[in-house]
């Protein structure tokens, strides 16, 4: 079977992820599991459960290395599941990984370990950028973070409820439920509407 793996950092009301899902099926790819989940993150789901669902002389494809990890440490524990299941990992237009006969060639091990070495460099850049950029916006006296919320700013979708929920008909399990969020969120429109 030939498996895809998609990430986006973000979810999908924020980033698209159709364009990784078309190039893998292109690639090969049967059946493409998606994450959205940040490259560094210890915990990702979706990669374990197709991990786990792989069998030996499975394919796994992904678009880049930091797809799968954004730390070298992450990417050799990942590389040493292959290994184990005797998978083939396919970086589409990069390299492949052929682990089938349960070992991994020096040359194909060193790339795969580079490559992961500068897909962790391009976070820790990133991330540089990006606080010296705060750092600088916070210099010039803007207002970093989320925009407080008021009474003003709550969302349509929960005043178009909260009548309901006044008069009884919702519970604030059904509340946050049919408003899709959080019952943590519900509480502080609540409380910033019952001052």
């Amino acid at each position: 079977m030939n498996y895809g793996y998609a990430r986006c950092s973000t979810n999908e009301s924020k980033q698209d992820i159709e364009r990784q899902v078309r190039e893998l099926k292109t690639a090969g790819a049967e059946e493409v599991f998606l994450e959205y989940e940040h490259g560094d993150s210890a915990i990702k789901e979706q990669l374990s459960l197709l991990l786990e669902q792989a069998q030996p002389g499975d394919s796994i494809y992904t678009l880049e290395v930091s797809r799968l990890a954004r730390s070298t440490k992450q990417l050799c524990e990942i590389i040493e599941t292959v290994k184990a299941k005797c998978l083939r990992l396919v970086i589409v237009g990069s390299i492949t990984v052929d682990c089938s006969g349960g070992q991994i060639d020096p040359m194909t091990n060193a790339f795969i370990q580079l490559s992961g070495v500068f897909a962790e460099l391009e976070l820790r850049i990133i991330r540089e950028r990006v606080r010296s950029g705060m750092a600088n916006a916070r210099a010039k006296g803007a207002k970093i973070g989320r925009p407080q919320t008021t009474a003003d700013n709550i969302p349509a979708i929960f005043m178009r409820h909260y009548p309901s929920y006044k008069n009884g008909n919702l519970n604030v399990s059904e509340f946050a439920r049919v408003c899709d969020m959080s019952r943590t969120t519900i509480y502080k429109y609540l409380e910033l509407l019952e001052k």
